[in-house]
């Protein structure tokens, strides 16, 4: 049977020339979305994109899917966890620019950076005593890609740096001291900022609830750049309106696109963005490399790279 590899997103000609020749002798045929695949969705082997409800059991002959998108939550549908599908991701794609989002957001929210923003709209000369990140400590909740890169440029502005992992007997750069899951508030009571670069998985939603912000110290700032919903928004909401910490910076968000009547657009204390600190170039480009390297691996059957864990979520 001859492989049909169906191709999602809007690829830039040289890099659907790339998949082409990767893809030797099997059929690539690239669409924008799976909706206007048609039969084609029928035939695929393989599939580079996210499947929505209903188009799995149309692939009856789909042996692997690859998702554009580092975190796999969205792929993850309870159809896509029950077949015998395997699926991989884009994990440590966006890597990079999330670890320089992170840093992004301390250093704004260290500063009071909006005090300036709202200073030069007002046309005043407003100077004022701010932080700085030298010497402060920097917990990282989930030390992959992201937070393993984020580690690395926290000690380049030399922060003391805290991290959580499932296996925190296993060393990690530039990361001072390891937490278990279990020893998490352990951590937050040491923390200046706290930023959240781990998967959605049924193990971290809801890992931040009140007694979590009520363990941080009142002066410190809370980061997320991963997924929206580790965080509690209920109970986030308290945190940041009763002072219980001094602030957040949300890329992720429980809701998204974050409503517009949510009280966190308006918070003083909070920075939002709309989810977008890896959307870059680089960050899509990456992910076309894993994609291709993972392609040449499955048609040589050869053992693929960045399988999720359907059990684990990522």
């Amino acid at each position: 049977m001859t492989e049909t590899i169906l191709v999602t997103g809007n690829q830039s000609e040289a890099n659907a020339d790339l998949i082409r020749a990767t893809a030797g002798d099997a059929d690539a045929v690239f669409v924008p979305t799976l909706a206007e695949a048609g039969p084609l969705l029928e035939k695929a082997t393989v599939i580079a994109g996210t499947l929505r409800p209903g188009q799995l059991e149309r692939a009856t002959h789909l042996r692997w899917v690859h998702s554009w998108a580092a975190g796999a939550d969205n792929d993850l549908t309870p159809e896509m966890a029950a077949s015998d599908v395997v699926l991989t991701s884009s994990t440590g794609n966006g890597g990079i620019p999330l670890a320089e989002q992170s840093m992004l957001l301390m250093l704004m929210l260290d500063r009071d950076v909006p005090r300036w923003q709202r200073a030069q709209a007002a046309h005043e000369w407003d100077r004022f005593t701010h932080g700085e990140l030298n010497g402060r400590t920097v917990g990282i909740v989930g030390l992959g890609n992201a937070g393993a890169d984020l580690a690395r440029k926290a000690k380049a502005f030399h922060m003391r740096v805290l991290g959580t992992r499932r296996r925190a007997e296993i060393t990690v750069p530039d990361v001072d001291r390891l937490y278990a899951p279990q020893d998490l508030r352990e951590m937050l009571s040491e923390c200046d900022f706290v930023v959240v670069t781990a998967p959605k998985t049924p193990a971290t939603t809801g890992l931040f609830g009140e007694e979590e912000f009520r363990t941080m110290p009142k002066h410190s700032f809370f980061v997320c750049i991963s997924r929206g919903g580790i965080a509690d928004d209920d109970a986030l909401l308290k945190a940041l309106t009763r002072g219980w910490i001094a602030g957040a910076g949300l890329d992720a968000h429980g809701v998204e696109p974050l409503p517009s009547d949510s009280p966190f657009w308006d918070l003083p204390n909070v920075i939002v963005t709309p989810h977008n600190g890896a959307t870059t170039a680089a960050t899509a480009q990456r992910g076309v490399e894993i994609f291709l390297d993972n392609l040449r691996r499955y048609l040589a059957h050869e053992d693929l790279i960045n399988i999720v864990d359907k059990h684990a979520g990522y």
